[in-house]
């Protein structure tokens, strides 16, 4: 989770509480959720919180919370925002890949050490958690006084350009750097840019932006050193490209209420996509940035009572909401429903659940008393923990080890490593359920079945001596349009025998065994599967039902596997031996 660094002298400048010591301090943080880690050499103050508070990654969003905490400030607060006098060109060269683009202008700030360390830990932290690491979004930080505009449009009095440009196109001095460079010698040469060279290497064109005297800023990779901010910037350009509109627009409000809470003024720009430039659909081709819209959602007062096991009159709840930087009002009928507004640096607020979370943040949950709910239980296992719990210990009986797999994984290791093809009638070959924006390509998807993960172990294992027999009882899905869900999900049991013996007699008399153990009438009629030596695979059938499938794994996945001893496995769904 992230840790955020907060020096504790701006933090009382910022609360206007000079009397607070940092003990204080700490305890007040710990009732918002923030724990404290430890101090830095420079003595400032470490907390850790949970990454949804993402307005609270910097010394301004920490202090902020702490004066609604107090009762200093109340209810929605959005800044004043001054009419647009620059324009932000989207070309229509910018590459596919990350097309979107938002920003804004920042006047009368004043920036000492703390406060721009501040500023650049908040960027550097919005990179690493919303930002994904500035594939989803990277922010840039300018000195506007650097920055030359001529106006590119009618009604337009100052713009910058965001255009695709060749990786050895022209060159610009980057920050840290002193010889002129292009995008592509950046990504060779640059420690940065080898940092960074991943996100934009395969693209044909590079994003860049450009001001009438050339090209200052690479994004996400790193700015020109033309426009480096320092103490002495007064006036700043906060540009933010990325690959989702809503995400670059949710960072660009917390930078923006993060200088703000700095005394500077916001100043909007147009943004404005050229025909044929990819633009978002949902706000149009012509946009006004930064976005600080206030939302709304709705909570009933039964929810909120029913939650947190407090009676509260609807005005204590009100308080509550204006205590945690929200707008409340509710209307009376059968029940009581409260309209909450929500300010635009809150982007963690989804679900009427995030609303109760804050009210009883607000109320203290120190101070919830401990109660018997009014029906009184008795805990147990469930009946399918309880037939997992059989079903492994007559594995391990039979010389398996037992393992725990990711429930994760890639459609390289699912199907193409096991010579299967999605979307089939073979075992393991339905459709995956996909991860839309997956952290890695290691794990793109969950798996349909659990033999490749015993044969992923066992490629891990070459160096250990044979036999190596394996099992898991372990959780599967694919997409399956009849349930409510569209998901079905299972629990299957696999087992793997590794040795230079390993042959389908083996698998199956295990097989055989695990089912006499259950009463359940087994039959193995020979069948066709493309992970398995044809002639030597069968299909699992357990009463009278085809569940599953056994075989010698074809020497085509063993040495894809890596693998040098024969291994025979089977794999069934564990509802069969109900």
């Amino acid at each position: 989770m992230p840790v955020v660094d907060v020096d504790p002298d701006a933090l009382r400048g910022l609360t206007g509480r000079t009397e607070k010591t940092d003990e204080e301090f700490r305890e007040d943080l710990f009732g918002l959720g923030l724990e404290f880690e430890g101090e830095t050499d420079d003595g400032e103050l470490q907390f850790e919180f949970a990454p949804d508070r993402l307005d609270r990654l910097s010394v301004e969003g920490v202090a902020r919370s702490l004066r609604y905490h107090y009762g200093d400030d109340r209810g929605v607060y959005v800044p004043e925002v001054n009419d647009a006098e620059w324009t932000i060109e989207v070309d229509e060269s910018v590459p596919d890949e990350r097309p979107y683009v938002t920003g804004a202008v920042v006047r009368g700030v004043d920036l000492d050490e703390s406060a721009l360390e501040s500023l650049i830990q908040l960027q550097e932290k919005l990179h690493a958690t919303m930002g994904r690491g500035r594939a989803k979004g990277a922010i840039g930080i300018h000195d506007l006084a650097m920055i030359k505009g001529a106006p590119l449009r009618e009604g337009a009095e100052r713009s910058i350009t965001y255009r695709g440009i060749e990786p050895d196109g022209e060159t610009f001095v980057p920050l840290d750097a002193t010889d002129e460079l292009t995008p592509a010698e950046v990504l060779e040469g640059h420690d940065t840019g080898r940092t960074y060279a991943d996100l934009v290497r395969e693209y044909d064109r590079y994003p860049a932006i450009y001001d009438e005297l050339g090209l200052f800023s690479f994004p996400p990779v790193i700015n020109g050193r033309r426009t480096e901010v320092d103490t002495g910037s007064r006036e700043l350009l906060v540009e933010l490209t990325g690959t989702d509109q809503w995400t670059i627009d949710k960072m660009c409000t917390i930078v923006c209420y993060a200088l703000s809470a700095r005394g500077a003024t916001i100043e909007e720009v147009e943004v404005a996509y050229a025909d044929g430039a990819t633009h978002p659909a949902e706000y149009g081709a012509d946009l006004v940035r930064p976005n600080l819209e206030v939302d709304e959602k709705s909570v009933s007062h039964d929810r909120i009572e029913t939650l947190l096991g407090v009676d509260f009159e609807p005005e204590e709840v009100v308080d509550c909401f204006e205590r945690s930087g929200l707008d409340a009002t509710y209307s009376l009928g059968e029940e009581v429903t409260y309209e909450v507004e929500i300010p635009p640096y809150r982007v963690d607020v989804l679900h009427p659940l995030d609303l109760v979370d804050d009210v009883g943040r607000a109320y203290g949950f120190d101070r919830l008393e401990p109660r018997y709910p009014d029906v009184g239980t008795v805990g147990g296992r469930h009946e399918r923990t309880r037939l997992e719990d059989a079903v492994r210990t007559s594995l391990v009986g039979l010389g398996f080890e037992d393992l725990l797999n990711f429930h994760m994984t890639s459609g390289v290791e699912n199907y193409d490593r096991m010579n299967l093809e999605p979307g089939t009638d073979a075992f393991g070959g339905g459709d995956p359920v996909a991860i839309t924006e997956p952290y890695s390509e290691e794990y793109t998807q969950l798996r349909t079945w659990a033999l490749p993960s015993l044969l992923l172990l066992l490629e891990g294992n070459t160096h250990n001596a044979y036999p190596q027999d394996v099992a898991e009882i372990g959780f599967v899905a694919e997409r399956d349009e009849s349930e409510n869900t569209s998901v079905a999900e299972s629990r299957h049991v696999a087992g793997a025998v590794a040795r230079r013996d390993a042959s389908y007699e083996a698998a199956k008399g295990r097989l055989q065994a695990v089912c006499d153990d259950f009463g359940a009438e087994l039959e193995t009629p020979r069948t066709a599967h493309p992970t398995f030596i044809d002639g030597r695979t069968a299909s699992v059938v357990v009463d009278g039902e085809s569940v599953g499938v056994i075989g010698e794994v074809h020497p085509e996945v063993l040495v894809e596997h890596d693998l040098e001893v024969p291994v025979a496995a089977f794999e069934f769904d564990l509802d069969a031996l109900r």
